[in-house]
């Protein structure tokens, strides 16, 4: 064989570098673009997004907007916009759809099939979203595919996200629930923690974690291997949830509270004081009136406890509210930051567990009795602070007034779907289902009729299956049975008249769907078709 010359070994070698020095210039151009893109809608359009959000003559919903897609980069669309001016409704709207690709309102699809298991199966589908490929105005890309909840949700949520895998494992979708589970470690990693979704304007909270719950699930699908797969992102996850667990000063540190005594639990917190940009109007509106209500509070601590609130998952609802004399609660009184919720104690309650399981696993006994312990001064914090023994109930706890808040809320099921209580508390609080709660539809989230969705007359699906497990694991499959079949019968009743699942529904009066809100009902619906699917099919 012939040496090769000198000259094409150069040129081979220079070919080669130079290839690799475009992909190192290609992928820091990436990820430079990035960086300037993933920012929330108002730093993003600047004077365009304001003067959009605060005219109600738009769009009738706030998100409409900063879930548009940009046609061209926003710099060069925030420098039309200074040139051009649009003075009236018209040439904005002309403007918009010069610039945006303006999102619709819901899908059209409607079932072929008058099975509601076949049509849930179908609609996965429908809802699946494949992996993001750009920056695209205030979407997050995502590496994997995953399942939106439907209507004008269309982006991955958090605490959404497990009990759609609840049905997806029903169905068989092993690989679709890997791929979010790989999602949301991907966020941790990422970001340091989950957001609420996956879009810019949440990159300032999170929402119920769930997190370990996934993994759970995941490992009943692939074995116990995958609890260390997920150690890392868990563990960081319970980090950002305990920033501020190291204060020996009692009172509130963004998620963190520290009792008088040294106990600590946790809140609802957001790290912005400033309106919510897929809710601008309205917020500005809430805050007007609570300051004018009350002129001892700031716009800024409103504009918090409502961001806390959409934290929470249930925005909004009786439980963060303060209830006035005339036995009315009213939105201007929010204080969520003042709150320790039960549900996310108990979530928390949870994660440590978790990841003493996946240090034993591991192998690592110290760490795993570590965050035993942890677990095991929460649970004695749960029953001391939220657990009212009089009423027989959990209730939330208003750390600033140092007693319960008295809202009686099915937040108070998730010690018993984490076997938190004795037998005895048990009995009482399935008492209190029975008694409070339980209606022709199922169970209503709150006995409160205040407006908001998160109260009577609504059911959500995620509360009737953390209630119904709960009932189960203390043995009160009688009450469990009763709950599942009334809300498995207002599901399939609502779907023979419209062919459709809904977010939420009103399990008072059945011939109504449901109602309350920030927002009309949405159809689609991830978590209510993975409920039905994981209760239907057992």
């Amino acid at each position: 064989m012939k040496k090769l010359s000198v000259n094409f070994l150069f040129l081979c070698s220079f070919l080669i570098l130079s290839g690799c020095s475009s992909a190192i210039k290609t992928e820091e151009k990436r990820s430079e673009e990035k960086q300037l893109s993933i920012l929330p809608p108002e730093d993003l359009y600047g004077k365009l997004f304001f003067d959009v959000q605060e005219n109600d003559s738009l769009f009738s919903d706030s998100k409409t907007f900063v879930d548009a897609v940009p046609r061209s980069a926003p710099e060069e669309i925030r420098k039309k916009y200074a040139e051009v001016q649009p003075e009236t409704n018209a040439e904005m709207k002309a403007f918009l759809d010069e610039n945006f690709e303006i999102p619709k309102a819901s899908s059209n699809y409607v079932t072929d099939s008058t099975s509601i298991n076949l049509h849930i199966k179908k609609l996965w589908k429908v809802l699946k979203r494949p992996a993001d490929e750009q920056v695209s105005g205030t979407l997050i890309p995502l590496p994997n595919p995953y399942i939106v909840p439907g209507g004008r949700f269309r982006e991955v949520y958090y605490w959404d996200s497990y009990f759609t895998m609840l049905g997806l494992q029903e169905d068989g979708e092993t690989a679709t629930i890997r791929n979010m589970v790989d999602n949301f470690a991907w966020l941790i990693e990422t970001y340091g923690f989950i957001p609420n979704g996956n879009r810019t304007y949440y990159l300032s909270r999170s929402q119920p974690p769930f997190f370990s719950l996934m993994v759970q699930l995941l490992a009943e699908i692939e074995g116990e291997a995958v609890y260390t797969e997920y150690l890392d992102a868990m563990e960081t996850e319970y980090e950002f949830w305990m920033t501020g667990s190291d204060n020996t000063e009692a009172g509130g540190y963004k998620r963190v509270v520290v009792l008088p005594n040294g106990d600590i639990l946790n809140r609802f917190w957001d790290d912005k004081d400033t309106p919510r940009p897929e809710s601008y109007r309205e917020d500005m509106e809430t805050a007007e009136i609570a300051t004018a209500k009350n002129p001892d509070r700031t716009r800024q601590e409103v504009y918090r406890d409502l961001r806390a609130a959409a934290e929470s998952g249930w925005d909004f609802s009786s439980r963060w509210l303060s209830i006035n004399g005339n036995g009315d609660f009213n939105l201007y009184s929010i204080h969520t930051t003042q709150i320790i919720p039960v549900d996310l104690n108990s979530l928390l309650y949870d994660l440590e567990q978790t990841l003493a399981l996946a240090y034993e696993i591991k192998e690592l006994p110290d760490k795993a009795w570590a965050y035993r312990e942890k677990a095991q001064s929460r649970k004695a914090a749960i029953q001391k602070y939220l657990w009212e023994e009089e009423a027989g109930f959990y209730f939330d706890y208003n750390f600033k007034t140092r007693h319960t808040t008295g809202i009686y809320s099915l937040a108070g099921v998730y010690p018993l779907f984490f076997e938190i209580p004795a037998e005895e508390q048990a009995n009482k609080v399935a008492s209190s289902l029975e008694q409070v709660f339980l209606r022709p539809g199922g169970l209503v989230s709150t006995p409160h009729h205040t407006g908001q969705q998160w109260d009577a007359p609504n059911g959500w699906a995620p509360l009737q299956y953390m209630s119904i497990e709960g009932l189960r694991n203390y043995g009160k499959e009688q009450l469990a049975s009763e709950v599942k079949q009334r809300w498995l019968n207002l599901n399939q009743n609502v779907y023979q008249k419209t062919w459709k699942l809904m977010e939420k529904y009103n399990v008072e009066d059945l011939s109504k769907e449901s109602g309350g809100g920030e927002y009309p009902t949405q159809d689609g619906f991830g978590w209510t078709n993975g409920v039905y699917q994981k209760l239907s099919k057992e």
